[in-house]
């Protein structure tokens, strides 16, 4: 017996153990990094399939992902009336399933111009559930920070916001195609939702009720910007398309085109409960530069914002570069007369840099400066940026008065008492011939320029004073008051040579002045060709072209290099050097040499291997944010004028 239960039980366990291994109900395997992410991160939004979370949530009240997109309707009420589940599942659960619920009614109704109601619906009620879980949980969004499903709410919640507005954007649009000017317009009507706005917090620019688009900003790439800037946090990034308004035909400034702002949706209730059961919320929109938290169920959180994408949407769709090269032949539709754009709204709370370019260019010359420089979180709260747009075919006395009018009367209109930070300690930044302008807006001219001109044309009486009123604004200026710094970039400020090679004197018999710059000086001209008939040169006053004007023979370029700057003014030099092995005092970018670019008494000189077009080395733009941080900094702390140059 005892032999007979041993040889039975030998098979028997033999076989037991591999009907138990072959049952097995966990086996084990291993993933990639890339699956990891995948498992932890991948949603609806980014792979079309409920995220592991929401399915997990779904697999404890009974259901899955198919059978909720079988049946929606009966998978969300489960949701919301399961009791097994935390309040943290349901409600981001909720969240993923009506997301999913809006990318299919979009995607059904592509063919129409305006978003259906229900997709719109969807997208309101998505924002709704993660509005309840980020804020009406028990924990807040602090303890919850380091946890991916609420980085994947939070991206819900901005995404449907988005959706939603721009949506609703879209049908205000199709029943009111002409806007509505001088009314709060009227938000469409979705299901049984009301729906309130608030736009107190934005600006737009003057006289415009409404934006003529509304684009995610999401949804715009560009190439030429090496970065786009953006800041975490809760919030529809979006860019405001506006229209000219008819009287900018008048003034010399151009406020921002294509302003950036964030909106945010705010439901109503004071707890949960509430905020599931209401039908009523309110669109909140906010100027991202001064708006960097909201305070959302009594909670202060971090808005969302992209500082870049209206920024390049102003460059692609300004065709700068053929108006640049219309206005320098004369062209017809060229530049007769300087524009100041901003950057951003007029803020009087920053401090203003203003750029000027150099010939034959436009603001594009600034593309990744100005990008960078407001880039910078420390920099774009202290700082607004202006872009001066100018003539380059227009001589530089004529430039030199109306930049100066035209910086003027756009710090008249802004502010009108001159007490705003924005009016003081300006900073000009300017890059080849926009740097000698820039050198011009610090200078006094003294006597030095009319006293030359009587030495080449002796005058008197009532002929003289007849002439030199005329001529006092060009020849007779004194440094602006509210300028501070100066940074200069590759100027040519005792002119260059390369003016003078065949090719630059065969493209400055190309250049034409428009009647309206001839006008402004050629009957002086006339007349003091009379008084000195002979004279082929007329001093600091011929009317030559922009080359002309940058050649290192020309007269008004040789006297007006010599003007003594504002002493208050600390200036700086970024000089390119595309001469290697050269001794520096000889070296050149190709264009302007190191000679003409030094200027004695600088704070700070930087040399950069680099062609003419130096202000858009890396190098270079850290160059001008260290300037421009320092400049913040105490003034017992500033480098002294005079101090070693940088090598």
């Amino acid at each position: 017996m005892t032999h007979a239960r041993g040889f039975f039980s030998l098979p028997a366990l033999l076989c037991a153990a591999l009907l138990l291994a072959g049952c097995a109900g966990v086996q084990v395997g291993s993933i990639s990094p890339a699956e990891y992410l995948a498992q932890r991160r991948g949603d609806v939004l980014t792979t079309g399939r409920l995220s592991t979370s929401a399915q997990e949530v779904l697999r404890v009240i009974g259901s899955d992902a198919d059978l909720c997109l079988k049946d929606g309707q009966a998978c969300r009420h489960a949701l919301a009336d399961s009791r097994g589940i935390t309040d943290e599942q349901r409600l981001s659960a909720l969240s993923e399933v009506w997301l999913q619920v809006a990318l299919t009614e979009e995607k059904s109704g592509t063919a129409t111009k305006a978003p259906a109601t229900a997709a719109i619906d969807a997208w309101l009620e998505t924002a709704r559930y993660a509005y309840a879980y980020l804020f009406f949980t028990a924990r807040n969004p602090r303890d919850r920070a380091f946890e991916d499903r609420q980085t994947q709410v939070r991206d819900y919640y901005n995404y449907a916001v988005q959706q939603a507005i721009t949506g609703l954007f879209s049908r205000y649009q199709k029943s009111n195609p002409l806007g509505a000017e001088g009314a709060q317009p009227a938000i469409p009507q979705v299901a049984d939702w009301h729906i309130d706005s608030d736009l107190s917090a934005l600006q737009l620019p003057t006289g415009a009720m409404l934006p003529r688009e509304l684009i995610p900003a999401a949804s715009l790439t560009f190439s030429g910007l090496r970065n786009i800037y953006r800041r975490d946090g809760f919030g529809a990034e979006l860019v405001a398309v506006t229209d000219e308004r008819p009287h900018q035909d008048r003034v010399p400034y151009r406020e921002t085109p294509f302003p950036a702002l964030t909106a945010v949706l705010k439901f109503d209730g004071d707890d949960l409960a509430q905020v599931l059961a209401t039908r009523s919320l309110r669109i909140v929109a906010f100027d991202p530069y001064k708006t960097s938290t909201v305070k959302l169920a009594g909670q202060d959180i971090p808005l969302a914002a992209n500082f870049t994408s209206g920024y390049g949407l102003w460059l692609a769709r300004s065709d700068f570069a053929l108006q640049a090269l219309r206005s320098l032949f004369g062209s017809a539709n060229g530049l007769t007369q300087p524009r100041i754009y901003l950057m951003q709204p007029y803020d009087p709370n920053r401090r203003t840099i203003i750029m000027l370019h150099g010939l034959a260019s436009s603001p594009e010359a600034w593309i990744n400066v100005a990008n960078e420089v407001l880039g910078d979180e420390t920099l774009r709260r202290r700082y607004q940026v202006w872009q001066v747009y100018y003539p380059t075919n227009a001589p530089l006395p004529i430039n030199n008065l109306a930049i100066r009018e035209a910086v003027t009367q756009t710090l008249a209109h802004f502010d009108p008492t001159g007490q705003a930070e924005a009016s003081r300690n300006i900073t000009l930044i300017g890059h080849s011939m926009g740097g000698v302008l820039s050198r011009l807006m610090v200078s006094s001219s003294e006597d030095k320029l009319w006293d030359a001109l009587l030495e080449s044309y002796p005058m008197q009486g009532a002929q003289q004073v007849r002439i030199e009123k005329r001529l006092a604004p060009y020849l007779r200026f004194e440094p602006l008051p509210q300028v501070s710094d100066a940074i200069f970039i590759a100027s040519p400020h005792r002119g260059t040579d390369f003016a003078n090679n065949r090719i630059a004197r065969w493209v400055a018999n190309l250049i034409t002045l428009p009647v309206t710059m001839l006008g402004q000086l050629s009957d002086i001209s006339r007349e003091l060709i009379r008084i000195a008939p002979g004279k082929q040169d007329l001093g600091p006053l011929r009317i030559p072209n922009s080359i002309d004007n940058l050649s290192d023979r020309d007269p008004f370029v040789r006297l007006s290099s010599g003007l003594p700057m504002n002493p208050r003014v600390r200036f700086h030099s970024i000089i390119g050097n595309d001469t290697p092995g050269v001794p520096l005092a000889e070296s050149s970018d190709g264009i302007v040499p190191y000679a003409s670019a030094h200027l004695d008494g600088a704070a700070s000189e930087l040399v950069i291997p680099s062609q003419h077009s130096v202000q858009e080395n890396p190098l270079a733009i850290l160059e001008i944010r260290r300037i421009l941080r320092e400049q913040l900094a105490p003034a017992e702390a500033v480098k002294a004028p005079g101090a070693a140059a940088r090598p």
